[in-house]
């Protein structure tokens, strides 16, 4: 792997990353910029990395390093992306030993970038990314919040946790399809458990962790898509490149799914929303009953978000992919349960999930059976969740229209 650091405060950032590539096992070549040597002196890098670092062409020049490195490359990132980095690299330009190693790597390209929001929205750099997405490299959204000094806004380096997230996407995805299959598709992904409060304090829920909700969501930023996800109730970090909006309850889980799947290619409905609410609310938390009894509870069925948005499709076109965990009774197998849902709700695959005992909540491992409206099925092995993930747009990718 090539980490390249351009000049930005963020580069500090980037110890940590190139941390989490060489402890999993990765061998990384730090390839800095000049101006980022400011913000981290070639010692640091030389440490973390076992291998020399140099910024110019000229180092071990008889190596040919400007063509050597980009060429035997698995992958490229740059974190720090800076606004000047992108746009030499934009245009071709090769002035130093980075954007050489841009010019002459034919394995996937990961930019991270980092700048002001005035910067990171000017159309100059606005056009300097469509450029190189349109190449197939892969350019992260950044991330919202702090910056250099008082300032907020978006432009922060995602966290190293994350682009690391991203960058094991990319790589797991380059031996077959193209990693940004997805370039130019907005998708939607919810994740998490509604909650419905009975009081102040408490509320009813479900055991949905939103890991396989993330998943989908790295998955579909490492395929190049634009992805918002709308996450219930989880604590999760937020994935890098993604926008995120927290809900809490069915009632606002649909509002945002309404709202965004008229400008969304894909919907992917991973999120456990209750099936039911309380019909009265008490503003005051419930006090027990002196003689041991239980205030009596009256439900009543929260709408069907799936079946709603499947039914009235706002954008023609566009493929919805729902999940179904049951267990099986009486009136059938776990398949035959999610093949009468998939009827049921109208959607195009649904992701059937055997949560028998109380599998798949909370684990990072994952297995289902993916089924589609056109007769397919898919049986996806236990794996991780990112491994379902990838089947799961892989399916939808096939389906999407031009």
């Amino acid at each position: 792997m090539v980490l390249g650091v351009s000049g930005g405060i963020a580069a500090y950032k980037a110890c940590e990353l190139l941390r989490r590539f060489t402890e999993s096992g990765h061998d990384v070549t730090v390839v800095p910029t000049a101006a980022a040597l400011e913000f981290v002196g070639a010692p640091t890098w030389a440490a973390l990395s076992g291998k020399p670092v140099a910024t110019d062409v000229w180092t071990d020049v008889h190596e040919v390093p400007h063509v050597r490195i980009g060429r035997s490359a698995d992958l490229v990132v740059v974190a720090p992306a800076t606004a000047d980095l992108i746009a030499k690299a934009a245009h071709g330009l090769a002035d130093d030993l980075l954007t050489n190693t841009l010019l002459t790597a034919s394995c996937p390209v990961v930019f991270a970038p980092a700048m002001h929001t005035e910067m990171w929205e000017h159309p100059a750099t606005r056009a300097n990314v469509a450029t190189l997405r349109s190449r197939g490299a892969l350019v992260i959204e950044p991330a919202e919040g702090r910056l250099t000094g008082a300032d907020t806004g978006k432009g922060r380096l995602p966290e190293p946790a994350e682009i690391f997230e991203v960058c094991r996407e990319v790589l797991a995805g380059s031996g077959s399809d193209p990693a940004t299959d997805l370039a130019g598709r907005h998708v939607l992904v919810t994740a998490g458990g509604t909650r419905e409060y009975l009081d102040p304090v408490r509320f009813l829920g479900n055991r949905s962790s939103g890991l396989q909700g993330y998943a989908l969501a790295r998955a579909a930023v490492a395929r190049g898509a634009e992805v918002t996800l709308v996450a219930a109730n989880v604590t999760l970090p937020d994935p890098a490149g993604v926008k995120v909006v927290r809900v809490e309850t069915t009632a606002e889980l649909r509002q945002e799914v309404l709202a965004a799947t008229p400008s969304a290619d894909a919907v992917v409905m991973a999120a456990a929303p209750a099936d039911f609410r309380p019909v009265d609310v008490s503003d005051a938390k419930i006090k027990k009953a002196p003689d041991g009894s239980a205030p009596p509870l009256a439900l009543t069925q929260n709408p069907d978000i799936l079946h709603e948005i499947s039914s009235n499709r706002v954008r023609p076109g566009a493929v919805i992919v729902g999940f179904a965990a049951e267990t099986g009774d009486d009136t059938g197998s776990v398949l035959d349960l999610g093949r009468a849902k998939l009827a049921r709700k109208g959607c195009d695959l649904l992701v059937v999930n055997d949560v028998g005992g109380g599998a798949v909540f909370g684990s990072p491992d994952n297995e289902a059976v993916i089924i589609g409206a056109d007769g397919a099925t898919v049986e996806v092995p236990r794996g991780s969740k990112g491994a379902l993930a990838r089947v799961i747009w892989d399916e939808v990718a096939a389906r999407l229209q031009d």
